[in-house]
């Protein structure tokens, strides 16, 4: 993925997402307070997070295989695992699966801007992306401050639309980083 790709897609996510936060329709309250415990969330996010996660599993070179001589049997008890989890704990699934679709995209992200110093604007990106690294870790391990969260911001409406702002000008700033490299 090249620098360019890479920021204006990070940049156009913070717009969407502050985009709608500014917007505050009574529908993006609602939904975002039901999200977290959502089965049709849990099978969009977690589901996509799975997948991604299984196919860079079969990505693997053979120095990278220690145990076994081909990905397969990974790959087999991953995804049994992954529906093992919609079995056993649905619970902030949802939270879970966003948080891992984070931490997977990371990686393509910051490959793209690594090593690129001549470009000191680049770190718009990549400091959203280490945010949404440390929000997708600390996320992870409790998916349950999502549904605090969301109960807090929604509480007054002045609250997302301050929130969605700050992405949306931020978004913004890295969607015209994007065409200054």
């Amino acid at each position: 993925m090249s620098l360019f790709l890479a920021t204006l897609l990070a940049g156009l996510f913070l717009v969407f997402v502050g985009g709608l936060l500014v917007w505050s329709h009574p529908v993006i309250g609602l939904g975002a307070r039901a999200l977290p415990r959502s089965s049709f969330a849990a099978g969009l996010l977690f589901g996509s997070a799975a997948g991604w996660f299984i196919w860079r599993i079969s990505q693997l070179s053979e120095s990278d295989l220690i145990f076994v001589q081909t990905p397969q049997p990974i790959m087999v008890g991953f995804a049994i695992l992954a529906v093992l989890a919609f079995i056993y704990t649905p619970e902030f699934l949802a939270v879970r699966g966003g948080s891992a679709l984070i931490l997977l995209s990371a990686e393509p992200l910051l490959n793209s801007a690594y090593m690129e110093y001549q470009y000191p604007q680049r770190l718009l990106m990549v400091g959203a992306v280490y945010l949404g690294v440390c929000l997708g870790l600390y996320l992870a391990a409790a998916p349950y401050r999502v549904r605090d969260f969301f109960g807090w911001l929604f509480e007054k409406p002045a609250r997302p639309r301050w929130l969605g702002s700050g992405l949306l000008f931020y978004g913004v700033a890295t969607v015209i980083a994007a065409f200054t490299y």
